[in-house]
């Protein structure tokens, strides 16, 4: 199954006081593993950056006057989430922000049926205790060491892994892993469970493995075949 992780900055808190979008990441993920695609851009808010903004995503006015406007990018990224769900935390954050940035420019908005909200799922599995991305970094033993800012492909990155761990596709991937090995080498002492009863026929004859000997003696002692060859057979007479 596709889904997509994503995380906003913007200029402040609330989009219907006038705060609008900064940047967008996000990092696409295929069966809970993350495929390596993503989407990023910075984005021209059309208004200043506050201080407090500032502080949060470093991210100044003068930078991002240079930036496209939303409407420039919004086909490119309505194109790479497609119809997947959507993997936010604080999801009515984020969506609130990227709808009404939508309604500006008179496109449909994105539904919240389509949304998963790590923040909802984190603390009906860890209740009473902070579930900021840090805290469920910690937890999970994620290194996020290089997060010195808020930065929306860095902490959608970092929400993927994060969301792994929290529903426990991990696990289940490393049990299936697990048996995968147990399916390939066999339990110590016993059969592999794939072993064919009957081993298939050599298909290169004995002329062949000749002629192939042949060959590797003209390149010399050093040769790399030498260590693959097989002993020659020893003459009992």
């Amino acid at each position: 199954m596709r889904e997509i992780v994503l995380d906003t900055e913007t200029t402040g808190l609330d989009p219907l006081r006038g705060d609008r979008l900064v940047e967008v990441g996000c990092v696409e993920i295929f069966n809970r593993m993350p495929t390596g695609q993503t989407f990023h851009r910075y984005i021209n808010p059309e208004r200043d950056v506050p201080a407090e903004a500032f502080a949060v995503h470093g991210l100044s006015t003068e930078f991002l006057a240079t930036k496209p406007l939303f409407t420039e990018v919004v086909d490119e990224f309505l194109e790479f989430i497609g119809d997947a769900p959507l993997v936010i935390h604080n999801a009515s954050f984020d969506i609130g922000f990227i709808n009404a940035e939508l309604d500006r420019i008179k496109r449909v908005p994105i539904p919240r049926d389509r949304l998963v909200d790590t923040l909802l799922l984190a603390r009906r599995k860890h209740p009473g205790v902070s579930n900021r991305l840090d805290d469920l970094c910690s937890r999970y033993a994620i290194d996020n060491s290089h997060r010195t800012k808020h930065g929306a492909l860095l902490d959608a990155e970092l929400l993927a892994e994060v969301y792994v761990d929290l529903i426990g596709a991990r696990q289940s991937q490393l049990i299936l892993a697990a048996e995968t090995v147990e399916i390939r080498v066999g339990i110590a002492g016993e059969t592999p469970r794939r072993q064919r009863t009957v081993p298939l026929a050599a298909r290169v004859t004995d002329a062949e493995r000749k002629a192939h000997r042949a060959f590797v003696a003209t390149l010399g002692e050093k040769a790399i075949w030498n260590e693959f060859l097989p002993a020659p057979a020893v003459s009992s007479a």
